[in-house]
């Protein structure tokens, strides 16, 4: 399995602006999709995601840590974990939850776990750019709106879930593009460490991020990005 590109073959995947339908090399059932290979390799995002989420939950529910930071570099560092990919929307959600719930956060883990893979499993792999919403952000709506068990009817947890959000795609879209999953991640859980700290006084541990992925990232922004390593 290739971490960059088409899976299957390593090529730089093509970026439509419409739809076409494509047949999962995999599953073998046909989906409609933006991305595919030049070489019309086509990998569906429960296929591309199946391995990495059982890494997420086997480290999510043996790491005992508060930084959400080293739980999620340790999925990332999964040689079943892509550098880009729909997983990472269940990658943050989850790492949050982890280290919220050893900090002394008020969870079930494991439930929260399950939840956090089922809604994660809702964003589909591209949406930063045909949304316009990081999936990373978007996770980090889901962490806060499972810890406050809000619904579309909620009241003042409704507010704050997507205020977190919007923090964290205030500041994924202020570094700019192209995506990186891994950086769009780092922001998100950055943000979402401080919003906690603020508004429910549980300190998740704090780390100084420096990226050792741009190896594997065709479109690294270099020194433009916060976690940039020389």
């Amino acid at each position: 399995m290739h971490k960059n590109g088409c899976l299957i073959c390593g090529e730089e995947l093509v970026y439509s602006n419409y739809e076409q339908e494509a047949e999962c090399v995999f599953c073998h059932q046909k989906f409609k999709t933006h991305a595919i290979c030049p070489h019309g390799h086509y990998v569906c995002d429960t296929c591309h995601a199946q391995k990495g989420i059982e890494v997420i939950k086997e480290i999510c529910l043996h790491m005992k840590s508060r930084s959400s930071i080293k739980i999620i570099q340790k999925i990332m560092d999964s040689p079943y974990i892509c550098m880009h990919g729909p997983e990472h929307h269940m990658m943050v959600v989850a790492s949050l939850l982890t280290a919220y719930f050893h900090a002394g956060g008020d969870i079930d883990l494991s439930i929260a776990i399950d939840e956090a893979i089922e809604r994660g499993k809702e964003v589909p792999g591209g949406v930063c750019g045909y949304w316009g919403c990081c999936g990373a952000a978007i996770s980090a709506g889901i962490f806060l709106s499972i810890i406050l068990h809000t619904s579309p009817l909620s009241h003042e947890s409704w507010g704050l879930s997507n205020q977190l959000t919007g923090q964290c795609l205030q500041r994924i879209g202020e570094v700019g593009g192209p995506r990186c999953c891994k950086r769009d991640s780092f922001i998100a859980i950055e943000t979402t460490i401080h919003f906690v700290e603020e508004h429910f006084h549980i300190k998740m541990q704090k780390e100084k991020i420096s990226c050792h992925y741009r190896q594997n990232n065709r479109q690294c922004l270099g020194t433009r990005c916060p976690f940039f390593q020389k």
